[in-house]
């Protein structure tokens, strides 16, 4: 018995497109994007964020795995590894997510398992980089 990926539930392609644009858009515009689009410029910047985004949505939701073609891995923690992931960064792109997730009309159990999954995801990200990425001494308990 097979299941339909996430991906042709939720319209194929052209729907993880739209659903990054409009996640990026968010972030550009929501104020709790603010440190988001700092990291963002710190790295490749916006434009190739949104690329590889989508590289890896398409992936993640059980389709053509572009992201691990092009970098041979879809590691999320090596992808991140050099940037300064805190609590509140998670936090917030979760809710830009949730906020685009909603804008396209996307809903349902199936959907709600993908953000429990993003979730999950997210917060494994957090790390212990100071604000440059530069990983902090431990501070005595």
């Amino acid at each position: 018995m097979s299941q339909t990926p996430l991906i042709e539930h939720m319209g194929g392609e052209t729907a993880v497109l739209e659903l990054v644009e409009t996640f990026y858009d968010l972030m550009e515009s929501l104020p709790e994007g603010e440190h988001l689009r700092l990291l963002h410029d710190r790295g490749q910047g916006m434009n190739n964020a949104r690329s590889e985004q989508f590289a890896f949505m398409c992936g993640f939701l059980g389709g053509r795995r572009y992201y691990a073609e092009r970098h041979g891995h879809m590691d999320l923690r090596e992808i991140h590894a050099h940037v300064p992931v805190r609590g509140e960064d998670a936090e917030n792109w979760l809710l830009c997510m949730d906020h685009a997730l909603a804008d396209c009309g996307h809903a349902g159990p199936e959907v709600e398992r993908l953000r429990a999954s993003l979730r999950r995801a997210a917060l494994r990200l957090v790390n212990d980089l100071g604000e440059w990425g530069v990983r902090q001494p431990s501070s005595p308990v």
